[in-house]
């Protein structure tokens, strides 16, 4: 998609990119300063604002072009998802217009990066990043966030895969619109169910409607081994993991097989929650998995009727959390009976498809979790800088 930024009022040659069918109009005048090494030296002072480093340095610059006064660029952003877009687009005008330039066209392109190497990723070779969605408890909306950040992130234009690690309560077909839905592949190697843009693996694919999974840990974790290993996930940018409630068997098995970028812990402002919540921190923190910050679910219900919040669940829990264990709150997503309802349809408040969606103050905080959880695992991904270089 290209952005373009009037830098400043021109002559009215300056603003008419239309060729006469007769006669071309002459190109406008090149400022002395609007070089490329000159744009380049002007782009090294723009930062990324995540990542704290600027644009140049990054390789984050392609493809200027220069015409008189105008410039096209192409950005290469470490995410689809960059929840800052606006900003670097202002700060690259900025720099340019002190160069004489009076209109940029910016093409935003990306290229997500990964995060992790070595052995243990050769199980899932084609993913760059892996984010585990957990609890300390269920019942706080797990799965509800989890489902709208693989589909906001699909839909900001990453490849997404969704992992349901809910062994004995999936809930991810449901919540997809593949209830019933059946694996097909060639080989023994299964191929992902699609939905909502984001490809899916569930234990309920291979199951009877109402059949319940009743297994020990050692089959547990022999089935979330075969859906790391054996599907045919192809190339993703983000696998997101839905893990059950709890510290149990799926997390462990999780961290011993693959290398995960960080986890979302996912909480409710009650009391009862955030006790668990800690829980599911410390589990991470032995295990050699960093915590990306808190979502604080079922925040507060705004009353239809009289416009008033109601704290239902408490008020500030994901704060307090986040200020004892020193993490970040991501986002605050309020209580909205449409994100119940897409859940129960199989459509998402965050999808393309359901109506209105755009609208709601849930699914806005939804997309802007999603972006600010991208944003985090670019910081991640970012070269380290040593000395003048980077590695």
């Amino acid at each position: 998609m290209v952005r373009v930024v009037k830098l400043a009022a021109a002559p009215a040659t300056l603003n008419l990119p239309h060729r006469s069918r007769t006669k071309e109009l002459p190109s406008p005048p090149m400022s002395d300063q609007l070089t490329n090494d000159n744009i380049l030296a002007a782009l090294s002072s723009v930062k990324d604002p995540e990542i704290g480093r600027d644009l140049v340095s990054l390789g984050m610059v392609k493809d200027v072009l220069i015409d008189g006064s105008v410039v096209d660029l192409t950005v290469e952003l470490t995410t689809p998802a960059c929840p800052l877009k606006a900003t670097i687009e202002s700060d690259i005008g900025d720099a340019l217009a002190a160069l004489g330039a009076t209109t940029v066209r910016v093409d935003w392109a990306s290229n997500v990066k990964r995060t992790f190497g070595g052995p243990a990723a050769d199980l899932i070779p084609g993913v760059k990043n892996t984010i585990a969605v957990a609890s300390g408890k269920g019942g706080v909306g797990k799965s509800t966030v989890a489902v709208n950040l693989a589909v906001s992130l699909a839909r900001d234009g990453a490849r997404v895969g969704l992992l349901d690690a809910d062994i004995t309560g999936p809930n991810v077909p449901l919540m997809m619109g593949t209830q019933g839905a059946h694996v097909t592949g060639s080989g023994g190697k299964p191929n992902p169910v699609v939905s909502h843009g984001v490809q899916m693996m569930s234990i309920q694919y291979f199951l009877q409607a109402d059949a319940p999974v009743i297994w020990r840990g050692p089959l547990i974790h022999s089935a979330i081994a075969q859906f790391l290993r054996d599907v045919e996930w192809g190339e993703l940018d983000y696998l997101v993991i839905d893990l059950p409630p709890g510290t149990g068997d799926a997390a462990l098995s999780l961290s011993q097989l693959i290398p995960l970028t960080g986890a979302v812990i996912v909480t409710t402002p009650q009391e009862v929650s955030l006790l668990d919540a800690r829980k599911a921190v410390a589990m991470f923190n032995k295990v050699n998995v960093r915590t990306l910050g808190v979502i604080e679910n079922m925040s507060g219900f705004v009353c239809p009727h009289c416009s008033e919040e109601h704290d239902i669940f408490g008020s500030g829990g994901g704060e307090k959390i986040a200020r004892e264990l020193e993490l970040e709150v991501l986002g605050r997503i309020p209580l909205e009976p449409a994100v119940r309802s897409g859940g129960d349809a199989g459509v998402p408040i965050t999808s393309a498809q359901y109506p209105g969606g755009d609208t709601t103050a849930a699914a806005l905080a939804l997309r802007e979790v999603a972006r600010t959880v991208a944003g985090r695992v670019s910081v991640l991904a970012a070269p380290v800088t040593v000395g003048s270089g980077a590695i």
